[in-house]
């Protein structure tokens, strides 16, 4: 009865390999940059690894993290990249994008705007502050690459 219940209990694992535990890969991903080299780069790299996991049938997921000038990637009335963007927001869902609340309202303030007038990509969160996400994240187990 024991080595039958063993049995099943491979039988499902091999089966559902999440249910048996498997790790989901986490990367963050920092773009501080106002380049568009510098932002092609970190779509590069969330396509790339996004890619490599899923023919490994292993699931990852994937944060980019904007602020400072990088922050322009994800404006819509700036962004060098904005067609690349939404490209990956709808072919790779497991990949999400942070706004810096912080880096959005100095670029306000400093084009005499209020914050909610710097457009941003819809699929964007605004978080606090980019730099405090990174740490976070990293305290939770997430791996932080600046490409």
């Amino acid at each position: 009865m024991l080595a039958r219940a063993a049995f099943l209990v491979a039988l499902v694992a091999l089966a559902f390999p999440a249910l048996a535990g498997d790790k989901v890969h986490k990367l963050a991903l920092q773009i501080s940059d106002g380049t568009p080299e510098k932002m092609t780069a970190v779509l590069n790299v969330a396509g790339n690894v996004s890619r490599l996991y899923s023919d490994m049938g292993e699931e990852v997921e994937i944060r980019i993290v904007a602020f400072n000038a990088g922050l322009n990637m994800l404006r819509t009335d700036k962004s060098p990249v904005l067609e690349r963007l939404k490209s990956v927001s709808e072919s790779m869902p497991n990949v999400k994008f942070e706004a810096c609340g912080n880096t959005r309202d100095n670029m306000a303030k400093a084009e005499g705007k209020k914050p909610e007038e710097i457009p941003l990509f819809s699929e964007s969160k605004i978080v606090k502050a980019g730099v405090v996400s990174l740490i976070e994240l990293s305290e939770k187990g997430w791996t932080i690459v600046r490409p």
